[in-house]
């Protein structure tokens, strides 16, 4: 039987954003979501998860989930048996977005959580389409759960990311590099760059989808993901 598989959601989502590949993959595979809101540092949030994973699994993590994927990777590399990194960045955040993420705080803790979210999910970061406005509006419910707390505690731990390229380059499991064709955040040449450093990686730039690519393009996502799962191991 294969390694369960962990998600791990990005800022201010939960099992939500993964919903259309949870429903796939649960069918043959112990699928877990894991939840990324406790710690103002990514070190503490992935000491936490690994205290409560299991001893060996699957690693998806998206956006700040990355982040703290890659954390998991470099505490404890010999539990993964592979890695999938959606929309997702190796490199510390730059003082210019670092500070403007400091202002939504501000915004945050005067009680208008929404109006930071909505600087946060730029519509245009999502590719054109139908489902664009009921996408957002997952998006922002998602976030409305999740609370004001969770949003400082995860915007700290963003502006506090260490750069993890080092981590990348020994990486020794099957690695899946994913992003949206039109991603602003994080954008392809970024995960190009990632994929290149990983010894073992895959990557998958999904069409016609942005920011979130698993509700945006579900069946290319899942299908990505499904490959992912079948690579060999590589050898020790």
């Amino acid at each position: 039987m294969a390694d369960p598989l962990v998600l791990l959601p990005g800022l201010m989502s939960d099992a939500r954003v993964f919903w259309p590949q949870i429903a796939e993959l649960s069918a043959k595979t112990a699928v877990t979501v894991a939840p990324i809101t406790q710690g103002e540092r990514i070190e503490e949030i992935a000491s936490g998860l690994l205290d409560q994973l299991p001893k060996r699994f699957a690693l998806a993590g998206m956006g700040l989930g990355g982040a703290v994927a890659l954390e998991i990777l470099r505490r404890a590399p010999d539990r993964l048996s592979r890695l999938a990194l959606i929309g997702a960045s190796p490199l510390a955040e730059p003082p210019q977005a670092a500070a403007a993420r400091e202002m939504l705080i501000v915004k945050v803790k005067s009680g208008r959580l929404a109006d930071a979210m909505r600087e946060e999910l730029d519509p245009l970061w999502l590719a054109p389409g139908p489902n664009r406005a009921a996408i957002l509006e997952i998006a922002m419910d998602m976030a409305d759960t999740m609370g004001p707390e969770v949003y400082i505690r995860q915007a700290r731990a963003l502006q506090r990311a260490r750069d993890q390229q080092a981590v990348l380059r020994k990486c020794k499991v099957p690695t899946l590099v994913m992003c949206g064709e039109v991603g602003k955040l994080n954008p392809v040449k970024r995960h190009s760059f990632m994929a290149e450093l990983l010894p073992y990686a895959i990557l998958r730039v999904i069409e016609g989808a942005g920011h979130l690519p698993t509700l945006e393009q579900p069946e290319a996502t899942t299908a990505a993901i499904k490959e992912w799962m079948k690579l060999p191991l590589a050898p020790a």
